[in-house]
């Protein structure tokens, strides 16, 4: 019998780990609408967050890059940077203009994919730029959560929930500019393909950023 390949495999720690992620989003906002537990909402954040950066180091450390974790874990991130704006938003804790300032950034950066894929590309390479964002949002929110447990300390965590979160949004949206940059040569350097436009199959598995 041949071996199962790495690329065609389901069952891994790091699938493993997105579905987490996924099944927590609900629960995330449970717990921070409904049971105003915010402390539970901190414990979400913080596990997606380590849990997001874990999944590729793992996948690279044992081999277990695939297809599905390659399409699975940033549709994961999506989620999140769609649903914690406005769980926040909905709970007073962030103003609606930083909502929607990050809702319409993602909106935007959606809306150029079908230019990428009449191209027959799936996405764009990450930038340290983009990169630098997510930390910024990944150590914000939950601080900003944390500052609304705990009334001695919430001036010192809010302030520093709310640094890393202005950081974050000035370097999403300069990853925004660079992405258009980047779309633009793309567009005027390659050729669409020939036929109806699909959505290629997902590359480079085990690049996960």
């Amino acid at each position: 019998m041949e071996p199962v390949l790495t690329q065609n495999r389901v069952l891994t720690v790091p699938n493993m780990l997105s579905v987490i992620r996924l099944a927590l989003i609900p629960a995330f906002v449970y717990v921070v609408l409904s049971a105003h537990a915010n402390g539970w909402g901190v414990a979400i954040l913080v596990f997606s967050g380590v849990s997001d950066w874990a999944d590729g180091k793992i996948a690279r450390l044992l081999n277990q890059s695939s297809r599905l974790g390659a399409l699975l874990d940033p549709a994961v991130d999506r989620l999140y940077m769609v649903t914690v704006p406005i769980v926040f938003g909905l709970s007073g804790i962030v103003p609606w203009w930083f909502v929607l300032t990050l809702l319409t950034r993602d909106a935007l950066l959606a809306g150029t994919l079908p230019l990428l894929w009449s191209r027959g590309l799936s996405a764009l390479p990450v930038t340290y730029v983009g990169k630098a964002a997510t930390f910024g949002f990944m150590v914000g929110f939950p601080t900003i959560l944390l500052g609304q447990c705990d009334p001695l300390w919430s001036h010192v965590l809010l302030a520093c929930g709310w640094a890393f979160l202005i950081w974050g949004m000035y370097a999403y949206l300069w990853a925004f500019v660079l992405y258009a940059v980047q779309m633009t040569m793309v567009v005027r350097q390659m050729p669409k393909l020939k036929g109806r436009a699909h959505r290629p199959a997902a590359q480079n598995a085990g690049e996960r950023g």
